[in-house]
């Protein structure tokens, strides 16, 4: 008797077993697994040159974090979002300037950084740049002078 109950539970175990195999194969074609995006983050870190100014040393972030953006969708397929952080280091002071996020569709339709960026307010004040803006004038244009007038006429 304890043979038969042996091999009744070997053909048990071979029926259940062949057929969950083609029910597995199945579940897995018809719902195959799901591709997980995820976000990647990049941080720059950019130092300022001498003799430029804020504005300039913005649209130099700007092109930046759009390169990086650039490149981290290129990369990797399965990047869906990218965030990108620029700090800018002025004479020993650090401070963020802007962050880029940006999804791959959003990136698709318009690869602006300007109209995707978050721009930081006190950056100027926290890497004490000073508005820079020099008034100079044009070496072929000369200023008009108006010559002061004399409190006694000569004679």
């Amino acid at each position: 008797m304890p043979l038969i109950a042996k091999k009744i539970r070997i053909g048990h175990a071979l029926v259940l077993l062949s057929l969950a195999a083609p029910i597995w194969l199945l579940t897995e074609a018809i719902a195959p697994k799901i591709v997980q995006a995820y976000t990647t983050r990049v941080d720059l870190a950019i130092d300022r040159l001498p003799e430029e100014n804020y504005e300039t040393l913005l649209r130099r972030a700007e092109n930046a974090a759009r390169a990086a953006a650039q490149r981290s969708f290129d990369q990797d397929i399965l990047v869906s979002d990218v965030s990108v952080f620029v700090t800018v280091q002025n004479q020993g002071a650090i401070a963020p300037v802007l962050e880029l996020a940006v999804s791959r569709q959003q990136w698709r339709t318009r690869p602006d950084p300007q109209r995707w960026a978050r721009y930081f307010k006190n950056a100027r004040s926290l890497l004490f740049m000073k508005d820079n803006l020099t008034t100079t004038t044009p070496a072929n244009v000369t200023p008009n002078l108006v010559p002061a007038s004399d409190p006694q006429p000569k004679q």
